[in-house]
């Protein structure tokens, strides 16, 4: 593998760029963006020059991200969320540190890798993949000739379990059956030995078994997954469909069958991709109108919503029930349901979501303030789409940051993003849904390979995604609307 590690320091440690996951086409830069971009470079060579540093020692350290944050709030000097950065923190780091580090606990319950034997290319959509892997994405050039351990679980240990602040995690299921997708259960159950060789006796990853439940077979392919391979939630996108069409989950065959060989099964935590459609699918099916009603009809089951709903290109504002769009349609299903802040069988989860608005703070407020408002922040997931988007730890500091304005908290209601609900929301909701003991998991070795690595801390500042509508497009060409 190459170590892409950018000596000279060109990357900037958080990034706000076009990438996506591969389920969308990238958004085009606005001139906003840009000058973040370029006003936080400028700072970068500035600081490190006064500090007696070079670019890349400067930018790997938490002056580099107080940086870019620094640029994003000057350039979103109206908006209704900033990040709340000590005085001189781009220029001091220990008053960097202040806010960017953080000794919370973080469980990504959105992490993404692929099986580099390759066995899945001899399936029916194999080659398909094979030519995403190789050609649209950019993570592609960290690969030597046709080795993809770029795309591995020794990859992902790395970028997230030591280039970043994670704690414990979960690998999710692409889409496909174990004999098409990239990651199937075995490769799964794989990554979670990998990264708990890492970690010695106390397990940190936890795995999906992927469910096409609109598909002849899957269904009765779930007792594999859990008997073989222990895992710990299913996946499921109903939007996608390859033989058969897609489904709803309040009202369906397809549905019903899955919830009925789940529970016969005893795994009844269920993520859920909505939002984000699938590029030539059904949009009407990325909708999560069915999801209130869902939770409703299965109280036994606890539902994740992956993207909280989330799409891409519609702007996210104030709440709006009577015509909701993005995450509103995430929202009135939890009204209409009935359900009260903080409680319920329905979450939200911020895999990619929080990554595009991040650098958006205006959105990001109203997004985050809705489902504080709403969901409450006992039922917000921590997640972030990687390794599709390189190492979380930007995405992670990015949050630490981020605050919602006094003004928004009065004149929509949202509550104040706090330390307290920052905590719930990193790592101990999701602690409660899968059932593990913080204190237990951050008791392992990891932490102390962690410290030792920090000391210096190569990461490589890069994101994985596909970066331009072509990328997007050549991902697609074969496999219309597969989703990362």
């Amino acid at each position: 593998m190459k170590h892409d590690l950018d000596p000279d320091g060109t990357r900037l440690p958080i990034r706000y760029d076009t990438t996506t996951n591969g389920e969308f086409s990238p958004l085009p830069a606005d001139a906003r963006q840009r000058a973040i971009n370029e006003a936080a470079q400028a700072m970068a060579g500035e600081h490190a020059r006064r500090l007696g540093l070079g670019r890349r020692a400067f930018l790997t350290s938490t002056m580099g991200a107080a940086s870019v944050l620094t640029a994003c709030n000057a350039a979103n000097k109206n908006a209704g969320g900033s990040f709340a950065l000590e005085k001189d923190a781009a220029l001091d780091e220990a008053a960097a540190d202040a806010t960017l580090a953080g000794d919370e606990f973080i469980f990504d319950v959105q992490m993404h890798c692929v099986d580099p034997s390759m066995e899945w290319a001899n399936g029916p959509d194999g080659q398909v993949w094979l030519s995403a892997l190789r050609d649209a994405f950019p993570q592609r050039v960290k690969c030597d000739g046709e080795d993809f351990s770029c795309y591995s679980a020794e990859t992902l240990a790395k970028e997230v379990f030591l280039d970043s602040d994670t704690d414990a995690g979960v690998v999710s299921a692409l889409w496909g059956t174990d004999e098409t997708s990239p990651t199937p259960t075995a490769y799964a159950a794989e990554a979670r030995d990998v990264i708990d060789t890492l970690e010695g006796d106390h397990a940190r990853c936890l795995i999906h078994g992927g469910v096409l439940a609109n598909e002849p077979g899957e269904i009765a392919a779930m007792e594999a997954k859990v008997t073989v391979h222990g895992i710990n939630a299913w996946k499921l996108y109903p939007q996608y469909g390859v033989t058969q069409p897609g489904y709803w989950l309040d009202d369906s065959e397809p549905a019903a069958a899955f919830f009925d060989e789940a529970r016969r099964l005893g795994v009844t935590t269920v993520a859920v991709h909505k939002g984000i459609s699938l590029f030539q699918q059904d949009p009407a099916l990325s909708s999560p109108r069915d999801l209130g009603k869902a939770a409703l009809a299965n109280p036994d089951f606890t539902f994740l919503t992956y993207h909280s709903g989330f799409q891409p290109g519609v702007p996210e504002g104030p709440y709006n029930p009577d015509q909701p769009n993005g995450v509103d349609r995430l929202i009135r299903a939890h009204q209409d349901a009935g359900f009260a802040r903080n409680e319920g069988n329905l979450y939200a989860e911020m895999g990619a979501t929080w990554r595009i608005l991040m650098g958006q703070p205006d959105q990001a407020a109203h997004y985050l303030g809705k489902l504080l408002k709403h969901f409450g922040e006992e039922r917000i997931l921590w997640g972030t789409d990687s390794l599709w988007f390189g190492s979380p730890q930007d995405q992670i500091q990015s949050f630490r940051a981020f605050e919602i304005s006094e003004e928004y908290q009065e004149r929509y209601g949202y509550p104040a993003l706090t330390q307290a609900a920052k905590a719930r929301i990193f790592g101990l909701n999701a602690a409660e849904v899968y059932s593990l003991d913080p204190a237990t998991v951050t008791a392992g070795r990891l932490n102390e390979k962690r410290a030792a690595y920090a000391a210096a801390r190569n990461p490589s500042f890069r994101t994985y995604g596909p970066k331009d509508r072509r990328a997007f497009l050549g991902l697609h060409a074969e496999a219309p609307g597969a989703p990362g």
